[in-house]
């Protein structure tokens, strides 16, 4: 490879990579939601509780591994508010998630006020003593970080697990009919109070590694739609986990590629220019409809949310 085509693109690559990181875990924890008959729009405000907490436990322990666990977990608690909703009070799928995310709003806000320029320890780089002398190799690792080789294991596992295991295929069978999953023997509600809390631990584990890891600051609504633009990337990945991986890094690339633009004194305004990579992404939802098969992948029981 070419030496100065390697120094161009590895910083390129490895901004594109950190930058998916966080919705990368989130598309792939709404991914597996769906799969089962339930949207969640909540997950931006999963993701928002997942930055806040995992924050503030990152600064107060000083320990980053305790700040992602403890905003995985907040995700994951928060989920059971959309859970006790809509399968508990039968509400509308639509609005129970809205009402979770303004709740996640409100009280990020206040409670993040008081972590607004504090400092957090972030992830150490995946770099050592063995690969510091290698060429090429050297550079990329001294600036990565574990998200992302975590990121990558979870949308292969859960891949996996979804396609070639019993749990794996309950799930599906679950999203594709309630009653018959029912009539054989499934308990569909539990099964989605299963997928619902994955779900929410995977946005709480991507907003922590957002505050943590990849800014590492607190700013109110830091998440920035990510949450949202989740949802729509389930569609554009056909609702396969495998394929959440490549769209979260083309969303990655166009978020660096903006910044990137910025950097270099552009005279477009600033405001417009953050708006690129969710113009790629309605871009991008828009080919991949243009393209699609007749056939819907889309669980048959998540068609009925929107009926």
């Amino acid at each position: 490879m070419n030496v100065e085509l390697f120094v161009t693109l590895a910083p390129w690559a490895i901004a594109t990579l950190r930058s998916a990181t966080p919705l990368i875990f989130a598309t792939l924890g709404e991914t597996l939601t769906q799969r089962v008959g339930v949207i969640n729009l909540g997950i931006e405000g999963e993701m928002l509780v997942g930055a806040c907490v995992g924050f503030a436990v990152g600064v107060a322990t000083g320990n980053p591994w305790f700040g992602l666990l403890a905003g995985s977990a907040a995700g994951g608690t928060l989920s059971l508010l959309h859970a006790a909703l809509v399968l508990g009070a039968k509400a509308n799928q639509i609005g129970s998630g809205l009402a979770v995310w303004m709740i996640a709003l409100g009280t990020t806000s206040y409670f993040g006020r008081a972590l607004v320029g504090q400092q957090v320890t972030p992830l150490p780089s995946l770099g050592s003593p063995a690969t510091d002398g290698v060429p090429f190799l050297g550079v990329f690792f001294s600036q990565m970080t574990m998200g992302v080789p975590l990121a990558i294991a979870a949308v292969v596992f859960a891949s996996w697990w979804l396609a070639h295991t019993r749990p794996g295929l309950r799930w599906r069978a679950v999203g594709e009919s309630a009653i018959v999953s029912a009539e054989n023997g499934i308990r569909p509600n539990l099964v989605r109070l299963q997928a619902i809390v994955v779900g929410g631990l995977l946005a709480g584990f991507g907003g922590a590694i957002l505050s943590v890891d990849y800014t590492q600051t607190w700013a109110q609504e830091m998440t920035k739609g990510r949450g949202l633009i989740a949802v729509g990337l389930v569609i554009v990945a056909r609702w396969r986990p495998a394929l959440v991986l490549p769209i979260g890094i083309v969303f990655g690339l166009a978020e660096v590629a903006t910044l990137r633009v910025q950097s270099l004194g552009s005279i477009i305004s600033p405001h417009l220019l953050a708006t690129a990579p969710y113009l790629a992404v309605v871009v991008i939802l828009i080919v991949s409809h243009a393209f699609a098969r007749r056939g819907s992948s889309m669980p048959a029981d998540l068609k009925s949310v929107f009926a």
